[in-house]
């Protein structure tokens, strides 16, 4: 069984095409980029309009395999960026109708962990999802996956882009960060966990007052990525301790991070845990991660009617009802 999966959440039009064994055959991707500022909706969304055909065509070229041969059709249904995400169900709709195949509207977030666990092998970890629009401390019990913590502002993603374009770096700023910071040095951030929770709004507001009274770029890198990184470790490590899971898996588009996944390495080393990170080109958002799940759901006996497929702007991960596990 070959599907095809389509991540249009916010400023990646991703395709990509899995076996039903776990082979990512495709996984071609192309990602909108402001020329001012953060993601414009109404431009990512025509960004993914203009370049859906050449995706899909691409895709099917390096699977070496016919639009004819897919079996099943899945996209993100949520949650994301409304404007976005209505293109990549439009596009996936109209595939399964004209093709006669079975459509599966997919959790974006679970995806991350579902290629996370397929790719390394992990088979119960907590999770540490952080990307520029999620940051949860995940793990799965009763039937779904829970969040044991989460960001109760911004994103760890988004607070990286946005402290990026305060010092001149252009979006996405996260890779210039933390390049950057190998050459910084430690002035003090504000560090807030509350509970198991986070908040980035402040040491985001403090990298940018130190940027405006003349503290390097270097050194500001450096200091918000330890302090930032250092909040996120302490909360896997309370959900380790809580769960008594013996596996960590992070994933998402900042989990490309060096810096980040070292840090946890060693959490993961003190407390006798395995620690597993996704692979770099399945980190940030994409379509194989939507396949991948879409074949779980399916073997698990999911199915969808065309009215069942709106997009799920705030679909949260704790509210997916897991099947396959």
């Amino acid at each position: 069984m070959l599907c095809l999966g389509i991540e249009s959440t916010a400023h990646t039009f991703g395709v990509g095409i899995v076996s039903d064994t776990g082979e990512v055959l495709a996984n071609v991707k192309k990602m909108y980029q402001p020329k001012v500022g953060g993601i414009h909706p109404k431009e990512a969304a025509q960004h993914h309009i203009d370049n859906s055909p050449y995706i899909i065509r691409d895709a099917l070229d390096v699977a070496k395999v016919k639009i004819s041969d897919i079996d099943l059709f899945c996209f993100s249904q949520g949650p994301g960026i409304p404007n976005c995400l209505r293109i990549g169900a439009v596009v996936a709709r109209t595939l399964a109708l004209k093709h006669e195949k079975p459509l599966l509207g997919i959790n974006h977030c679970i995806s991350h962990i579902e290629i996370g666990k397929e790719k390394t092998g992990a088979e119960d970890p907590v999770t540490l999802y952080v990307s520029g629009g999620n940051t949860q401390v995940i793990a799965f019990t009763g039937g779904k996956y829970r969040c044991f913590g989460e960001t109760m502002d911004t994103a760890i993603g988004n607070a990286i882009d946005q402290f990026g374009r305060e010092i001149g770096l252009v979006h996405p700023g996260g890779p210039k960060v933390e390049k950057l910071a190998k050459d910084g040095k430690w002035v003090n951030m504000p560090y807030t966990v509350k509970g198991m929770d986070l908040s980035f709004s402040g040491i985001l507001s403090e990298a940018k007052r130190k940027f405006k009274d003349g503290v390097s770029k270097e050194d500001l890198c450096f200091s918000f990525q330890e302090v930032a990184f250092a909040m996120l470790v302490e909360v896997t490590e309370r959900a380790v301790a809580h769960t008594g899971k013996e596996e960590v898996l992070l994933t998402g588009g900042v989990a490309a991070n060096k810096r980040l996944q070292e840090m946890l390495e060693i959490m993961c080393k003190e407390r006798g845990a395995k620690f597993y990170t996704v692979p770099f080109d399945l980190a940030g958002d994409n379509g194989a991660m939507i396949a991948w799940n879409g074949v779980l759901a399916h073997k698990a006996g999911e199915k969808h009617e065309i009215a069942e497929t709106k997009i799920n702007q705030k679909w949260r991960t704790d509210q997916v009802d897991v099947s396959w596990l």
